[in-house]
């Protein structure tokens, strides 16, 4: 048996957490998933943003409002930049392992949504530039898990 997600309209409530961390970027990835969402169906009234003060906070709100019940799928969205430092390193780990655990932890998707890039140039064309915009993605990818969950046996 084979079985897939699909684009179809999800129930539930959606949840973007957004980091204000490199707002200028992030806040082009929030547009682009909520665009996402409203283009799938999902209203206004379903969706909730949550603000984090960086990409780091990210794994430890995504993982308490994971395991709440109350969204289907939860959205991080941050922007890390390398800088002259190995600060990126430690930020872009904590935030890829801890969203990555906070999804097998509270049991529904949990979408990586956090851009790692170089250059600001680089995060500009991620967040709605020349290489689309990863947010759109996200949520995309959270509505594709909704529904394979759906459908996998008990």
């Amino acid at each position: 048996m084979l079985y897939e997600g699909d684009f179809s309209s999800p129930a539930g409530r959606f949840v973007l957490i957004a980091a204000r961390f490199n707002a200028f970027v992030v806040d082009q990835l929030t547009a682009g998933a909520i665009d996402a969402l409203k283009r799938h169906g999902v209203t206004d009234d379903r969706i909730d943003i949550v603000r984090v003060p960086g990409s780091y906070e990210i794994p430890l709100i995504a993982q308490k409002l994971g395991k709440t019940g109350k969204y289907a799928a939860v959205i991080c969205l941050g922007c890390v930049i390398r800088g002259d430092t190995d600060h990126y390193d430690h930020v872009a780990g904590a935030a890829t392992s801890g969203i990555a655990n906070a999804s097998l932890n509270c049991g529904v998707p949990v979408i990586f949504g956090v851009l790692t890039c170089e250059t600001l140039e680089q995060a500009i064309h991620r967040a709605g530039a020349k290489a689309g915009n990863k947010g759109f993605e996200a949520a995309v990818c959270a509505i594709e898990m909704v529904n394979l969950i759906k459908k996998l046996p008990a």
